[in-house]
């Protein structure tokens, strides 16, 4: 790669962001009462001295306050996998809102029931509670994991993602032992004080921590998605569940963002088992909702402990955590938007995806690779894929990434502002896939010179 000729493509594109857009770079100008400009600090990730405001969203189309459309492959990063205001879901929306009434009043609704059973359908666990955010859900699974086996340990993987979770901020180091992740705001005690961590696919490692004997849990996305996809190799899954189990430890998936391999995620893509579940963003079709499973077994154990608050004590994530009107957008996107039909057409738009960013690649002989997980689709500097998160972080090359981001919303295209990541929903087309391949192919051609 010519670093020269990198920074002057990516100084043009980061020119021509700015003047595309003098709406929205006047209004991040004028935010100076939000902390950091803008109503969420993550919002202030992505390429360019400012992000582009949101005008309007519909299906798999935004348009920013400048006038712009974009074909839409970030969807919220994840949260609007069934794209932008489904028809479906606004009207269940409208109904309990407006005409019914009461979004949340702490008292429950028949649609809880309707979900809780479907997502037994989709993903196998037979006990369901709500929340707001996957975070959420992961809190308060953790709290049951300590609760039902009297250790206070959790082990993750390092650089999985499990939102703002206290005890996943932890990677493994260059020693191999685990360390605060970099940049970690306000930890509340040393990381290790609460957690293990272990190298996705290295059984070993898992084995070893484990061996302690004070893991209550591993919390763990099926496949990593947040550093770039990293998929498992041949028989680790089963070999997790296996260690798992002979160490007396719960194993929770995170299927917030795996959710894009089918309408059951990974657990049942890949005939998964485990104890707990949780998941968020896009069981709600973009209204704030999230959900964690039990298994018949462990909701058992849990409810026969005498000495548990189960009812007030700890919290599932507040006051609104199940409140009708998420409840009602949840009932709407599993019924009628993120169906088993729809999974199968977004995952062969995603094959067509890969195929084109994988053809874009070979044509100029470059060391990457392309990784699909269902409906998700990402590429990394590196060729083969990373098979752990810490090796996927260390070919991060954020100078190029933010060229390639630019370059393709400079001409209508977005992708996730995090990393590579292409996502389809149930009103991509084929067209657009298309549209993302034909610029990628030419921003290559300009880095080729």
């Amino acid at each position: 790669m010519d670093r020269a000729r990198l920074q002057h493509l990516l100084a043009r594109e980061s020119a021509e962001a700015e003047r595309r857009n003098p709406r929205s770079q006047a209004a991040y100008a004028r935010a100076d009462h939000l902390f950091g400009r803008v109503p969420m600090t993550w919002m202030n990730k992505t390429a360019g001295a400012f992000p582009r405001y949101l005008a309007t969203a519909r299906g798999a189309r935004i348009t920013d306050i400048d006038g712009h459309e974009y074909i839409d492959f970030c969807l919220g990063d994840t949260g609007a996998m069934a794209g932008h205001s489904p028809e479906v879901v606004a009207a269940a929306v409208q109904r309990r809102f407006a005409d019914q009434g009461g979004a949340t009043a702490m008292l429950p609704t028949e649609d809880a029931e309707w979900v809780g059973a479907e997502l037994t359908r989709r993903f196998g666990l037979s006990h369901w509670s709500f929340s707001l955010t996957a975070t959420d859900a992961n809190r308060w699974a953790i709290r049951l994991a300590r609760a039902v086996t009297g250790r206070s340990k959790i082990l993750v993987n390092s650089y999985s993602y499990h939102g703002s979770v206290d005890e996943s901020l932890i990677v493994v180091g260059p020693d191999g032992r685990g360390v605060s992740r970099p940049g970690n705001v306000g930890a509340p005690c040393d990381v290790t004080l609460t957690s293990r961590v272990a190298e996705f696919n290295d059984l070993d490692q898992l084995e070893r921590e484990l061996a302690h004997g004070d893991v209550a849990a591993v919390l763990m996305e099926p496949a990593l998605t947040n550093i770039g996809i990293v998929l498992p190799e041949p028989g680790y899954l089963a070999g997790v569940r296996e260690l798992t189990r002979r160490h007396g430890v719960l194993l929770i998936n995170d299927e917030t963002h795996t959710f894009s391999a089918g309408p059951g995620g990974c657990t049942a893509a890949w005939d998964l088992e485990p104890d707990m579940l949780t998941i968020g963003k896009a069981i709600g079709g973009g209204i704030p909702a999230g959900a964690y499973g039990l298994s018949a077994e462990l909701a058992d154990r849990l409810l026969g402990l005498g000495d548990l608050d189960l009812v007030d004590m700890g919290g599932v994530g507040g006051t609104l955590a199940g409140n009708a009107l998420s409840v009602a957008a949840m009932r709407a996107t599993l019924e009628h938007v993120l169906t088993d039909a729809a999974f199968e057409r977004m995952g062969k738009l995603a094959e067509r995806f890969e195929a084109g960013v994988q053809q874009a690649v070979d044509a100029h002989a470059l060391p990457w690779s392309v990784s699909r997980l269902g409906a998700r689709t990402e590429y990394r500097f590196a060729d083969p894929a990373p098979r752990t998160g810490t090796a996927s972080a260390a070919v991060a090359d954020p100078e190029l990434e933010d060229f390639l981001h630019l370059y393709l919303a400079n001409r209508g295209i977005l992708m996730t502002p995090f990393h590579n990541m292409a996502l389809m929903c149930p009103a991509t087309t084929e067209a657009d896939v298309d549209a993302h391949t034909d610029v990628f192919s030419v921003a290559l051609a300009r880095l080729a010179g």
